[in-house]
């Protein structure tokens, strides 16, 4: 529950320290522009806030890795809710408003992550998990979506290493198999997620592991 506050605090700072020219520049999620990606911030802070509040009676269904349902292709966009976003996003028409929105919905689910009960077990998605599994999945979503955020951003602060190294952690047991050790976890994850190309030398490292990547995680 610290690394989801640490990853948290640290992706919103990142926003806040961004310029208004920033909002207009690529993100590393294909299709959208930063101030898209950061309306997506807001709608998953919603998330957390909601299933935090959403007690289950019944056994885990899922846990931080089988949550995932991994697709063979990439998001085209044409998803109903991703083009909803685009066009909420758009609507802001001032960085700063959208600013001020992550930072109070998102000071709320970081609180509410801090205040729950590790062992408590929530609905989402029509799945069970227990606190700390969920949060654990969000460390994941948090941290690919800080590296989206600095993709064309050199100058933005990074995700927490203990945050790319626990979403390293459980990409490959989503995989089933470790990338080579001689990488970084940040290529591991643009690599093992589709966010690059593997280079010729990359693909011969990862031996059988490039047939199955990269992970399309939804």
């Amino acid at each position: 529950m610290d690394l989801f506050s640490r990853s948290w605090t640290a992706l919103r700072a990142a926003v806040a320290g961004l310029s208004d020219e920033d909002f207009a520049r690529p993100s590393g999620c294909t299709g959208w522009l930063v101030q898209d990606l950061v309306c997506h911030l807001v709608i998953d802070a919603q998330d957390v806030l909601i299933t935090l509040v959403t007690p289950a009676d019944t056994e885990p269904t899922r846990d931080a890795v089988t949550y995932w349902e991994v697709a063979e292709t990439p998001p085209t966009g044409d998803d109903p809710l991703d083009a909803l976003t685009v066009r909420l996003a758009a609507a802001y028409q001032d960085p700063g408003l959208l600013k001020f929105h992550l930072d109070d919905v998102g000071s709320a689910a970081g609180r509410a992550a801090e205040l729950a009960d590790p062992k408590l077990r929530v609905g989402t998605r029509d799945q069970v998990l227990t606190v700390a599994d969920y949060l654990s999945v969000y460390v994941l979503e948090w941290t690919l979506h800080h590296l989206d955020l600095i993709a064309h951003l050199p100058d933005a602060a990074a995700p927490p290493a203990e945050g790319l190294a626990r979403t390293r952690e459980l990409l490959e047991r989503i995989a089933g198999a470790s990338f080579p050790a001689s990488w970084s976890d940040r290529d591991a994850l643009l690599v093992g997620t589709g966010r690059r190309a593997a280079t010729d030398g990359e693909r011969a490292e990862l031996g059988d592991l490039a047939a199955r990547l990269p992970l399309f995680l939804g």
